[in-house]
């Protein structure tokens, strides 16, 4: 038997898994509906949707959780989003996107919900990651920032943000892409303020791609069998 093809073997597959991997999330597997208050899903669970009380720009106020006139409401939702596609066709991956609150319209048609606050947390470390969005601007959403930071055991390590355009008294659609790198995290949040109160613009989101890291065990495995094929030869 080739002992050193056998080593060569091994350590391609412990290099594979040490080098970690990107995933996309696109929800493009799943069905149109209401998916609950929290779902697992390619390796991220979302959860602790809109639980925060918050205004809006015109002084009128919400509460957290989803039950109740004054709530946001708080389903994951899954929408077929075909005409936002048609109108924004290098956005995203065609044809579903995640949102938000209590209220989705079958077909391409489609509602973009409230967002306040969301947790993404993650299955294994990640050392960078960002998110298509899809919102409202103008109108009564302009200087809203929605923010999209990156925390390891609940300590801020990146952030980004955007603040909703102020142009035109009408309101329209938009996109941006935000996202975090230079340092490992645990968990994601997307939410939105304005001024120092949580507020809650109209959002969807698409692509969630992140870059996980290997953990410190696949690295002890790769030096172990770099030291093996050492020995061996000798």
């Amino acid at each position: 038997m080739n002992t050193n093809a056998v080593c060569f073997g091994a350590i391609a597959l412990v290099s594979a898994s040490a080098m970690g991997e990107i995933t996309v999330s696109n929800y493009d597997d799943l069905s149109e509906g209401f998916l609950g208050q929290s779902i697992s899903y390619n390796g991220v669970t979302y959860t602790d949707l809109n639980s925060v009380d918050g205004v809006f720009p015109d002084g009128n106020t919400f509460v957290a959780g989803g039950d109740g006139f004054d709530s946001l409401g708080n389903d994951l939702i899954i929408e077929s989003a075909g005409d936002f596609f048609d109108e924004f066709p290098g956005w995203g991956s065609r044809n579903n996107v995640l949102t938000f609150g209590r209220a989705f319209i079958p077909g391409d048609n489609l509602t973009i919900g409230p967002l306040s606050t969301l947790t993404m947390n993650l299955d294994s470390l990640a050392d960078s990651a960002s998110v298509d969005l899809g919102y409202f601007e103008n109108g009564p959403w302009g200087g809203i920032v929605i923010h999209f930071d990156a925390f390891l055991n609940g300590s801020l390590v990146a952030g980004d943000s955007l603040t909703i355009a102020d142009l035109d008294d009408r309101d329209n659609g938009a996109i941006a892409t935000l996202s975090v790198g230079g340092g490992e995290f645990d968990s994601l949040q997307l939410y939105a303020t304005l001024g120092n109160e949580f507020t809650a613009p109209r959002i969807l989101m698409d692509n969630l791609t992140i870059n996980s890291v290997p953990s410190p065990g696949s690295m002890g495995l790769l030096l172990g069998a770099g030291g093996l094929i050492m020995r061996r030869r000798r």
